[in-house]
């Protein structure tokens, strides 16, 4: 019997503890319908998060990602939710949860779920001088074991609540 409750603690507790986003933030301020507004910026993925609510019952919520500049390098990638299927379990840390309500009908709320994973890439080192340098043979070898390397990647999943009559 105690067996089974330590293992069923040790399977809910990961998630229980995912409930809570790593940032925690206020409701976004309610936003008018056809009006296209910013959710969030990942600027590690040169990305900003775009959203609008449509009018449309069908869809009544739209969410796109536009990539902030053109010259941007990013350092983490921006994958799709429905392909990357995030969760805790896979290694997914529930990095921010942004609540934008609706100007027009205060009982529907469009919520956005930010996902994180953690990649392996890391900054090169510091020598001497407190610079990082990467010589030509390094990069050589870097890019041998690059294979290796992920960099972190990030995921947007929408949940729409309430509905508008």
């Amino acid at each position: 019997m105690r067996l089974a409750l330590t293992l069923t603690l040790a399977l809910v507790l990961p998630v229980w503890a995912q409930d809570a986003p790593e940032i925690r933030r206020a409701p976004a301020a309610p936003q008018v319908p056809g009006a296209v507004h910013g959710v969030r910026t990942i600027p590690e993925a040169c990305a900003r998060l775009e959203g609008v609510f449509t009018g449309d019952p069908a869809a009544p919520y739209r969410l796109t990602a536009v990539r902030t500049s053109p010259r941007c390098q990013p350092r983490a990638r921006l994958v799709d939710a429905a392909q990357a299927v995030p969760s805790p379990v896979r290694g997914w840390i529930l990095n921010d949860e942004i609540r934008v309500p609706n100007a027009d009908c205060s009982r529907q709320q469009a919520i956005v779920r930010i996902w994180r994973k953690p990649g392996t890439a890391a900054p090169p080192t510091l020598d001497a001088q407190g610079r990082a340098r990467i010589y030509l043979s390094d990069a050589s070898r870097q890019s041998a074991a690059a294979s290796e390397v992920s960099l972190p990647s990030f995921a947007a999943t929408l949940q729409l609540r309430g509905t508008c009559e």
